[in-house]
């Protein structure tokens, strides 16, 4: 009865861990990353950083922020200021509003038991002006100094696919 058990584990391991690796076989990935807040909050003086070499300048990509939020974070959206410093120092700032939930409180996008996972487009078929790393830096906007219920905050760069 024990070695049936063993390999029904093992079996069920080998499932979970194939899915894993096929799931994340996307060739169009170019940089997926996250940073885990604190329990403690996320410190308004704190930023997630992202360094991200980018290849070419011909290639029109997709720039997703990933918010992954607890069911008691106290507010529907999140605000974010989002840096973009380019290899030869030129930076940009953006301040983006992140909505976490609809008018009725409802969590957006994707979850699994009390922990929420929201993708936000940042920029939608963006050409990078010079090839090389750039930094992406992101600091909470939400006015409190350490901000509850966020687990994650995270960078996604992918090839956008033009349609001409």
């Amino acid at each position: 009865m024990e070695i049936h058990k063993l390999r029904s584990s093992n079996y069920i391991l080998a499932i979970f861990i194939a899915l894993i690796t096929l799931s994340s076989c996307d060739k169009g990935v170019v940089f997926d990353e996250y940073v885990t807040i604190p329990d403690n909050g996320w410190n308004m003086d704190s930023m997630a950083v992202f360094n991200v070499n980018i290849e070419s300048a011909e290639q029109a990509y997709n720039v997703i922020l990933n918010v992954r939020n607890y069911s008691n974070y106290p507010n529907s959206n999140l605000w974010l200021f989002v840096d973009v410093i380019s290899p030869t120092g030129k930076a940009m700032q953006q301040k983006v509003d992140c909505i976490l939930a609809d008018d009725t409180g409802r969590w957006l996008g994707s979850g699994w038991g009390n922990l929420y996972h929201v993708k936000v487009p940042y920029q939608v078929g963006v050409r990078f002006a010079e090839t090389g790393e750039y930094t992406f830096r992101i600091v909470q906007g939400m006015r409190e100094i350490d901000l509850m219920g966020i687990h994650n905050v995270g960078l996604r760069i992918e090839k956008a696919e033009v349609k001409e």
